[in-house]
C-alpha cells in the first residue's frame, strides 16, 4: 500500500511539472509581439525589385506629369527598382481596391490614402509596415548616409502633418500633401446685399447674409442676382461640416480609443439649425445639388466650402471651372477660412493624402518601396505637386525653400500656375497650421465619419421632402444611421481591452489550472488513504 501510495505521488509531481513546462511554452508562444518589418543591415542594388504605386491624381494631366517624373528621377538614380503606377480618381476605389487585394495577398507595395483607411487595413496581420525604425536608421532612414537623394529628416516634417500618420501605437504612414478647407466667397454678392465681409466668416454671418439673399422679384428673380436660380450656401464635404462644428463648440464625436459620441444634444441642435436654413432653400450639399465651385462660378452660390485643394476650380478665371464661358459671371473671389462659432479660437480639419508601405516576405523588396516613399518627400516632388492645387508641402524644408517662397510671391502673374485664388487658399492653410486638427484614428473611424455626413444628408433631403423634423425625426435618424454604418458593432479599446480581462480565459490556462485541480486531489487523495493506512497498522 505504501509502495502504491508512493508512486502516486511522484506521478502528480510529474504531472505538476509537465503541465507547468507545457504552459509556460504555450504562453510565451502566446505572448509573442508582431515584429512588424526588420530593416536590413544594407540594401542589395545587385538584384532587382519592381514595385508598384497607388496614386490618386483628380485627372489632372499636370499632376499625373509629376508622378510620372518623379518615377523616372527615382529610377534614374536606382535602376534596379522599378515602379509601376497605377492611377485612381477617387480616394474610395483605392480604399475598396485595397481591401479588395488583402484576401489575394495582392495589395500595392506604396499607397496614397488617408489614416481612416490605414486604420482598417491593420485588421490584417502585419499588413502594414510600422515606419519608426526606417524613420531612425542611420544610413536608409530619413536624411540617411546612404539615400542617393536629398531626404528630408525626421524633424523637417511639419509636426502636426506628421502626427496625423500616428496611430495604433506606431508611425503607419508619411503625409504626403496637406490640405485644409476654405470659404470661397462671392464678395461682390455679399456687399451687394449691404453686407461687409469680417476678417473671420462666423456661421451667424453666413446664416444671415444666406437668408437674406433669398430676396425675390415678382417674376421670381433672386434680386442679388438677376437669375431664378441660387442656392446661398453649399457645403461640399458634410462629413467635415459637422466634424467641425462640433469641434468647434467643443461636443463630443469620438474619443482616441475608438468611443461613438457623435449621437448627442449639440449634434441634434445643429441638425435643426441646418434644417431650418434649407427649409428656405439658403443651404445644400454637394451631393444634392452639386459641385459648390459650378454654382459659385455661374453666380448662383455666395458661400461656397470646399477643400483648399479645390481652389484651382473656384472663381471668374478659375483654370479648371467645369461650365461653359456663357454661364460664367464677373465676380471678386475672397478666399477665407470656415465660419467659426469662436472667432477669437478658430478650429478648421487638417486633411490631405498620406502614403504607407505594404509589408512583403522581402525585406529588400519593402526596402525599395521606403526609398521611393522618401522620394515622394524631395523638394523637387513637394513643390511641383503643390502648384498643381491649394495643396502644402509637408516639409519645412519644402515651405522654407527659395523656390516655393518665390512661388507664394507671384500669385496673379497669370491664371494658371500663379492663379490667386489658389495661392490664396495654401496661404490659408500655411497660416493657420496650428489652428488645424484631426480626428482620432481607429477601426471603424471612417464610418463614423461617413455616418456625420449622412446626418446632415438625411436632414437636408428630409427637409426638401416636406418631412417633419422633430424629436420622432431625431430619433429615428440616429437608431437607422447607426445602423447604416454599423457603429453599434465598432468596439473601442477600452472595451475590447475589458472583455479579454473578464473573458473566458486562454486555453493554455484552462489547461493548467485544470492539471493543477487534478493533482490536488490525489494529493489530498494520498493524505486521506495514509491516515487510513497508518490506523489500520495500529489496530
Amino acid at each position: 500500500m505504501k509502495l502504491r501510495m508512493r508512486k502516486l505521488l511522484v506521478l502528480c509531481a510529474g504531472l505538476l511539472v509537465l503541465s507547468t513546462s507545457m504552459a509556460t511554452l504555450t504562453a510565451c508562444h502566446g505572448a509573442k509581439e508582431r515584429s512588424g518589418f526588420e530593416m536590413p543591415d544594407e540594401f542589395d542594388t545587385s538584384k532587382s525589385y519592381e514595385i508598384t504605386f497607388w496614386a490618386k491624381n483628380d485627372t489632372n494631366k499636370t499632376q499625373t506629369t509629376i508622378y510620372e517624373n518623379a518615377i523616372k528621377s527615382f529610377e534614374e538614380l536606382y535602376p534596379n527598382i522599378t515602379v509601376n503606377l497605377r492611377l485612381y480618381t477617387d480616394y474610395g476605389k483605392i480604399y475598396n481596391d485595397v481591401i479588395t487585394n488583402i484576401a489575394t495577398n495582392t495589395t500595392p507595395n506604396v499607397c496614397i490614402t488617408y489614416p481612416d483607411h490605414i486604420a482598417t487595413y491593420l485588421t490584417g496581420d502585419e499588413l502594414v509596415v510600422p515606419l519608426e525604425n526606417l524613420f531612425s536608421d542611420k544610413k536608409y532612414g530619413l536624411g540617411g548616409s546612404e539615400v542617393r537623394f536629398d531626404s528630408p529628416t525626421e524633424e523637417e516634417i511639419i509636426p502636426q502633418f506628421l502626427e496625423e500618420c500616428s496611430f495604433a501605437g506606431h508611425y503607419y504612414a508619411v503625409p504626403y500633401m496637406r490640405s485644409t478647407e476654405a470659404c470661397y466667397v462671392n464678395k461682390t454678392y455679399v456687399e451687394k446685399l449691404g453686407y461687409t465681409l469680417p476678417d473671420t466668416l462666423t456661421w451667424d454671418f453666413i446664416w444671415e447674409v444666406s437668408e437674406a439673399a433669398m430676396a425675390q422679384d415678382a417674376d421670381g428673380n433672386y434680386l442679388v442676382n438677376g437669375q431664378k436660380v441660387l442656392i446661398p450656401f453649399i457645403y461640399k464635404s458634410t462629413d467635415n461640416m459637422m466634424i467641425q462644428m462640433l469641434r468647434q463648440l467643443d461636443a463630443g464625436y469620438s474619443t482616441d480609443a475608438g468611443d461613438i459620441l457623435l449621437f448627442n444634444d449639440t449634434t441634434k441642435e445643429l441638425l435643426y439649425s441646418i434644417a431650418k436654413h434649407s427649409a428656405t432653400g439658403a443651404f445644400s450639399t454637394f451631393k444634392i445639388s452639386s459641385y459648390p465651385a459650378n454654382f459659385l462660378n455661374a453666380g448662383q452660390c455666395i458661400f461656397a466650402i470646399d477643400s483648399t485643394a479645390g481652389a484651382t476650380w473656384m472663381g471668374t478665371d478659375a483654370p479648371l471651372s467645369d461650365i461653359s464661358d456663357d454661364k460664367l459671371v464677373d465676380f471678386e473671389t475672397e478666399v477665407m477660412t470656415i465660419p467659426q462659432f469662436d472667432p477669437d479660437n478658430p478650429q478648421m480639419i487638417s486633411q490631405g493624402p498620406s502614403v504607407c508601405i505594404f509589408n512583403k516576405s522581402n525585406p529588400q523588396e519593402v526596402m525599395a518601396s521606403w526609398l521611393f516613399v522618401q522620394y515622394l518627400l524631395t523638394n523637387d516632388v513637394q513643390i511641383a505637386y503643390a502648384e498643381t492645387e491649394g495643396y502644402v508641402p509637408v516639409t519645412s524644408k519644402a515651405q522654407n525653400s527659395e523656390e516655393y517662397q518665390d512661388y507664394l510671391s507671384r500669385s496673379g502673374e497669370d491664371n494658371q500656375t500663379y492663379y490667386p485664388v489658389k495661392i490664396s487658399a495654401s496661404k490659408l492653410l500655411l497660416d493657420n497650421t496650428e489652428h488645424t486638427f484631426t480626428t482620432p484614428v481607429f477601426n471603424g473611424s471612417a464610418s463614423l465619419r461617413d455616418a456625420a455626413g449622412q446626418l446632415i444628408e438625411t436632414t437636408v433631403k428630409s427637409v426638401r421632402r416636406k418631412q417633419t423634423v422633430d424629436e420622432a425625426f431625431m430619433d429615428k435618424l440616429y437608431e437607422e444611421t447607426t445602423a447604416l454604418y454599423r457603429l453599434d458593432q465598432i468596439e473601442s479599446a477600452d472595451a475590447a481591452g475589458e472583455r479579454r480581462n473578464l473573458g473566458a480565459l486562454p486555453a493554455p490556462s484552462v489547461v493548467l489550472l485544470s492539471v493543477l485541480a487534478g493533482t490536488w486531489v490525489l494529493i489530498i487523495l494520498y493524505v486521506v488513504f495514509s491516515k487510513i493506512n497508518a490506523r489500520r497498522n495500529r489496530q
